[in-house]
Formats: C-alpha cells, sequence, structure tokens
C-alpha cells in the first residue's frame, strides 16, 4: 500500500457559493454554500486516503478552525501545527455556466518557530507511515523574522531543508508549488522525484509560451535536465502529461459534467501518487507513469464534475485513455501565453 505525507504550510478554508448566475457589482444571492478545511495537500490527502492509500495531512492551522477540521470527516488523517487567531479564507464561486471565480487570501507568514514544528511533524509521520511521498503543496509562507530576500522580496520559510532531509531518509519528494516557492526549489530539483505545474505554471517556469504539446513536453524536458526525475503537467481540458528520462505519455478522460474547476489539479494528483509504483525487480518499487497518468486524468475529470473542493467518490471517476508519444503539433484548447519572466536557471 502506498504512503503519502502531505504537508501544506498554507491551509485555507474554502467557502464555496452556488449560485444561477455571477453578476458583478451586483447584489448575489447564493443558492447554496458549502465551508471546508482546505489547501492543496488536505484536498491531496483526502483524495488519496478514498483511492485507499495510507496517508497523513500534515497542515498549519488557525487554533479557531480546529473544531471545523476535527468535524471535517476525515480529521484522523490530518496533523495541525497550530498558529494563533483564523485560519485564511478562500472563496470559490460556481455558477449555472459551470464558470468558477476564486479570491484567495494571502498566506499569513510563520515564525522560525512555527515551521520546524510543522518540518519536524512532517518528518515524523514519515517515518510513523514508512512513507513512499513526502507532497511540499501550495504557497510556501514568508518567514516573518526575515526582512527581505536578495531579490529584495521576503524570504521564504526555509522548506529546502526539508526537501533535502526527505531525500536524504529515501523518501520521494513532490513539489506542487509555484512562484516563489518554485524559484527557492529550483536549486534543488536534483533532491525531488516529481514535479506538478499546470500550463500557466510550467510556462511560468520556463518564461514562454506554451501553445502546443510539444511545447508543453519541450518544457517538461528543460526540468528533468536540472534534476527532478518526472514531470506531471495537469492541463484542464487539455488532459495530462507525463515526462520522464522513459518517455513521454498523455492521458485524457472526459468529465461527466463541468461544476467547479477548483481543486482539480489536487485531486489529479492524489490519483497519480496512488497509482504511481507498483514491485519492481528486487523487491523495490518502481515508477509507472502511464498508469499514474490514467489514475490522474480520470480523478481530475471527476472533480471537476462535483461542487466542492474535496473530491468525493473516486470509484465514479470516468475511464481515460493513455497514448505514448503524443502528437507534438497538437494545439492546445487552453494555451499558455505571455509568459515573460524565465524562472529556470541552467
Amino acid at each position: 500500500m502506498t504512503g503519502i505525507v502531505t504537508v501544506t504550510a498554507s491551509a485555507a478554508i474554502d467557502q464555496t457559493y452556488v449560485l444561477p448566475r455571477l453578476e458583478v457589482g451586483q447584489l448575489n444571492r447564493a443558492v447554496s454554500a458549502h465551508r471546508e478545511v482546505s489547501g492543496k495537500g488536505v484536498n491531496v490527502a483526502r483524495a488519496a486516503q478514498l483511492g485507499g492509500a495510507t496517508v497523513s495531512g500534515v497542515l498549519a492551522l488557525g487554533e479557531r478552525d480546529l473544531p471545523l477540521m476535527h468535524d471535517s470527516g476525515f480529521g484522523d488523517i490530518l496533523h495541525a501545527v497550530t498558529l494563533p487567531g483564523h485560519t485564511r479564507l478562500n472563496a470559490t464561486i460556481i455558477d449555472a455556466r459551470g464558470i468558477t471565480t476564486k479570491v484567495n487570501e494571502a498566506a499569513a507568514p510563520m515564525t522560525r518557530v512555527q515551521w520546524d514544528e510543522l518540518a519536524e511533524l512532517a518528518l515524523r509521520e514519515v517515518e510513523r507511515l514508512e512513507a513512499d511521498w513526502l507532497v511540499l503543496c501550495g504557497t510556501m509562507p514568508v518567514l516573518a523574522e526575515s526582512s527581505h530576500g536578495e531579490a529584495g522580496a521576503p524570504a521564504l520559510v526555509p522548506f529546502t531543508e526539508l526537501v533535502e532531509e526527505a531525500a536524504a531518509r529515501g523518501v520521494r519528494v513532490v513539489a506542487d508549488t509555484s512562484g516563489d516557492s518554485f524559484d527557492l526549489l529550483a536549486g534543488h530539483l536534483g533532491m525531488v522525484a516529481l514535479v506538478k505545474p499546470n500550463t500557466q505554471e510550467l510556462a511560468g517556469f520556463v518564461g514562454r509560451e506554451l501553445l502546443t504539446t510539444g511545447d508543453v513536453i519541450q518544457a517538461a524536458r528543460e526540468l528533468l535536465v536540472l534534476g527532478v526525475e518526472t514531470v506531471y503537467v495537469s492541463m484542464g481540458e487539455d488532459g495530462a502529461l507525463g515526462v520522464s528520462a522513459s518517455g513521454v505519455w498523455w492521458a485524457h478522460a472526459a468529465a461527466p459534467a463541468l461544476v467547479n474547476t477548483a481543486g482539480a489539479g489536487d485531486a489529479s494528483l492524489a490519483g497519480f501518487l496512488v497509482s504511481a509504483l507498483h514491485a519492481g525487480p528486487g523487491g523495490g518499487r518502481v515508477l509507472n507513469v502511464p498508469r499514474a497518468l490514467a489514475t490522474a486524468a480520470a480523478w481530475g475529470a471527476l472533480a471537476v464534475s462535483q461542487a466542492t473542493t474535496l473530491l468525493s467518490a473516486p470509484d465514479t471517476a470516468p475511464s481515460a485513455v493513455v497514448h505514448e508519444a503524443p502528437d507534438p503539433a497538437r494545439a492546445l484548447r487552453d494555451p499558455a501565453r505571455s509568459q515573460a519572466t524565465t524562472r529556470l536557471t541552467k
């Protein structure tokens, strides 16, 4: 059985509103509303648990929101470092046209003591579960004691130390982060087993537009050059792409409906991790990218048909098709445009 520990330093309370139609600048009345503990790692942990994995979701959570975590129905897999006050609030607005609007609060800074407590808890959970994967999810907070880094921006918590320690223990590290967090990680990709950007994030990494499947493949290969073992790109309606030294695969599943796109990437990552490893020669476990992609695409397609951020009933996911060596000339339905800043350095 696969063991997974997720780390969510910037957890959130997701408040979802369903409207007949969003009218900007007008009073809108919701026909339903839902509130839940969330954040990328929380979403991945819950979906992976439903898929049969042994899971621990480590997160930083405001002390006032602990009752919501305990009443979530999956509080037994969540292990929180408590912070003063409330957790940040992320609002999702869904209308009948299938359009999702997100408003996310910025992540709160963490002190070095708080971060160290979170990192130590994650490593204890890795040891307790004998985990295969340690998954770093979402935005990494600013270090509260920091002034500014070399580029003038506040320094982030030292999460690369956790990457180094986990890799030294033989755990496969997964990075699902972007922006300044990925910039800090870029020099440590040789310790990372899997990176999971979406198309827009990948375009930001390489600093150019991605208009075709071939563009995405080339951008992913640039991450391989920096040392990461496998790149899984979630591409929304364009499917899912897996790139490693062994090959390139593309998968797609038809969504039953388009209701809410928030959390679909997290559900797909959970599907990838749950299905990725199988027994290899000598009793070790090896990565099966095509099988992982099939589950990832299926769970992502199911997720967009559900109203909440957290995946439910993954056994009802649609079937996915997987193709090796996809056509590089295929134009993306949802291309990544106007990416001007190169983040990668070789």
